[in-house]
């Protein structure tokens, strides 16, 4: 009979639910299902498919296993193995190498969230600090929309996810959680069933949320403000606005009123796409429900308006007062409840503020040597990329392409899989997958702090992301007491500087609820700035230096790629339900589920181009092309078309995915990639050769 126990573990993929895992380990060496733990109140049992059937990706037999070594021209495809020394003195050689040429700051480790682990993911940052290496501004996921949060609120920190399930109406405003936070429909799921809760979802497409939604609002995209300024105009002019709760917790509920007073619903129908009739009635749904549970997505945040929309749709429940009630409020993320202190873990005892910073959207640029990017330092030399896979899913793939296969610039890889940037690397390094290393995990879409455990050995020679850093610092002489310790001696001391029990006792407990009690969580003593009060005309100015345009109470900002003759098309690229970035896709499962590269295209287009279903097109702009196969869908306006999913490069015809398409202009005021803000042109294909980095 097969041995077999089941160990305690949390996911660690770039997802808000962090969920808490019951994993099967079978014979101490393999594992096989993975589940929901049932007892933890946020993932209650549910996960994804993904990761469900995880052991597909742990076992995989494509696994890198051995360290690797080019072997011919960069695109050739060609490696050799080599021996961890011989690997670990080439990537130290180089690294001083191109101190000793360019100075410290010519070395850019470059990292992201492949896991959410806060040792296995962050500890690159120690060995940046220690060594005076450039610095990394992470823009490419959340920077837009903390930006448009802490505009209003102060405060990173929201509503308890699970009161949606005490919410009499829930609105999912730029997200997609049946594909990418399979949790929040379980508890939105109790709320329809035990209340007869609405479930409201605004995105531009017929998501698979979207499409079990009570109401969908299929708006524009990068109209969502337009859209909570008709809201708000609603309530003002319905009598559904709270003023006594507005004149002790906000700014300028009468200006507010005011400059909202021409922004009816017929002028954001024209903005947004909508009929006047639906922002009618969801204004109504909204400004009457004092449980209204706003749950708001990465999604239309990622726009070069993104701050300012997320701005103005947290405002709503300023206006109608819905923090006051449980089940009520807004969630964006909870990432400022767990008061980490992370000195050990990224060497912040070492950081000098003074080296120059690059922004790891614009990768591109960096690496082909813009000047504004380069932040007035020389070129970078070399690089360590661990957690990502910019050559991708960064903006301007082109671009990044062209850059990473720069002669002069020697790049080291950890990974998992060959991926392309992998494939584009000098030298390729095998890596550990979460079950296979100690590592700490926090929630953004809820609270609970957990441990996840190494609870089997890895393949071949796979290292983990500390050990990895570990062995290099020794060999550059890079001293911090963290490079000295375990990954569990710096989870134990992380936890107990940061004010938490040690980590024996929350391993004992599985997990650790840092949920803010009721009045705290829904900001009944304050909001996060310094006159307690939210904000509805923000300082700018205080959260990035590229303030200027940014509207002074909420407001449609018109900054995104309009389209034109030239460029009819607003393009969105989003999630898959089967990939989260390019991590699974790998899956046989899963690339079968999703099929192809397929663009989502109204009928109405289709005909007018005289487009059949299953249509070869080629989707295009200034940056570059990108062909798929059309599929007709009614669940978008006219001109707008949705790409679902970040696949590899090399399932598109051609081998330029979807990303050449999007730009890597940094969204005001902080910076931010604008994924979902483009316009493009569509047509008929004809058969093309594959790319060539020539031809780019």
């Amino acid at each position: 009979m097969q041995d077999r126990v089941i160990r305690a573990s949390a996911c660690p993929h770039d997802c808000p639910s962090t969920c808490a895992l019951e994993v099967e380990v079978l014979e101490g060496r393999r594992i096989g299902a993975v589940h929901g733990a049932a007892a933890n109140s946020y993932t209650a049992g549910v996960i994804c498919a993904k990761v469900a059937r995880y052991a597909e990706r742990i076992h995989h037999p494509d696994r890198l296993t051995r360290p690797l070594l080019r072997d011919g021209p960069k695109w050739s495809g060609r490696f050799r193995p080599i021996g961890w020394d011989q690997a670990l003195d080439l990537l130290a050689g180089k690294f001083s190498e191109a101190t000793s040429s360019h100075g410290a700051a010519s070395v850019w480790p470059y990292y992201f969230a492949g896991t959410m682990g806060l040792l296995q993911r962050d500890g690159i940052n120690r060995l940046r600090h220690v060594m005076g290496y450039a610095r990394q501004r992470n823009t490419i996921c959340s920077s837009i929309a903390e930006a448009g949060w802490t505009a209003g609120a102060g405060r990173t920190h929201g509503v308890d996810a699970r009161e949606m399930a005490e919410s009499d109406l829930i609105v999912v405003w730029g997200g997609n959680p049946v594909a990418t936070q399979v949790n929040a429909m379980t508890h939105i799921a109790r709320a329809r069933k035990q209340r007869g809760a609405t479930l409201v979802v605004v995105d531009p497409y017929r998501s698979g949320t979207a499409a079990a939604a009570d109401l969908h609002l299929a708006l524009r995209p990068g109209t969502d403000a337009a859209l909570a300024c008709a809201v708000m105009h609603v309530a003002f002019r319905d009598g559904h606005a709270d003023h006594a709760y507005m004149a002790r917790y906000t700014d300028c509920p009468d200006r507010l009123q005011a400059h909202l007073a021409a922004r009816d619903p017929a002028w954001a129908a024209a903005i947004t796409g909508l009929p006047v009739a639906q922002i009618e009635e969801f204004a109504r749904l909204y400004g009457t429900t004092q449980r209204s549970f706003l749950r708001l997505g990465y999604g239309f945040s990622r726009s070069r308006n993104g701050a300012a929309a997320l701005h103005a749709v947290s405002c709503l429940p300023a206006v109608t007062g819905a923090w006051q009630h449980r089940g009520g409020g807004a969630l964006w993320s909870n990432r400022q409840i767990y008061h980490w202190d992370k000195t050990l873990i990224e060497g912040l005892d070492a950081r000098d503020p003074a080296v120059r910073e690059l922004d790891m959207s614009r990768i591109g640029a960096v690496l082909t040597g813009e000047r504004t990017a380069l932040a007035g330092g020389p070129p970078v030399q070399a690089m360590l990329i661990q957690n990502t896979n910019p050559a991708t899913v960064a903006p301007d793939t082109n671009r990044v392409r062209r850059g990473l296969s720069r002669e002069d610039l020697f790049v080291a890889v950890h990974e998992q899989f060959m991926t392309e940037t992998a494939q584009l690397a000098d030298l390729v390094l095998p890596a550990t997958m979460f079950l296979e290393h100690d590592d700490l995990y926090q929630a953004g879409g809820h609270s609970h702090l957990q441990i996840g455990p190494k609870l089997i050995d890895p393949p071949g020679e796979c290292r983990s992301n500390h050990d990895l850093l570990c062995a290099l610092a020794a060999r550059l002489g890079a001293r911090h007491r963290g490079f000295e310790m375990t990954a569990m001696e710096i989870i134990d001391a992380t936890l107990a500087a940061s004010g938490w029990p040690d980590a024996a006792t929350v391993q004992q407990r599985r997990w650790i609820d840092a949920q803010p009690e009721f009045r705290a969580a829904h900001f009944l003593d304050g909001f996060g700035h310094a006159d307690g009060r939210f904000h509805f005309a923000p300082d700018w100015s205080r959260i990035g230096p590229d303030h200027a345009g940014m509207p002074s109470l909420p407001d449609q900002m018109a900054a995104i790629d309009t389209v034109s003759e030239a460029h009819p098309f607003r393009l969105v690229t989003a999630p898959a339900r089967q990939f989260l970035n390019t991590s699974f896709t790998e899956s046989a499962i899963g690339r079968k589920r999703e099929g192809r590269p397929t663009a989502l295209v109204h009928p109405a287009d289709a005909d007018r181009l005289g487009l059949a279903e299953g249509a070869r097109i080629v989707l295009g702009n200034a940056q570059g092309e990108v062909v798929l196969h059309l599929r007709r869908f009614d669940g978008l306006q006219p001109g707008v078309v949705v790409v679902e999913s970040v696949w590899p490069n090399a399932a598109f015809e051609g081998g330029v995915g979807i990303n050449a398409l999007t730009s890597d202009d940094p969204a005001p005021p902080a910076g931010g990639a604008v994924f979902h803000d483009t316009a493009v042109w569509l047509r008929a294909c004809a058969a093309i050769a594959p790319a060539t980095l020539a031809a780019e």
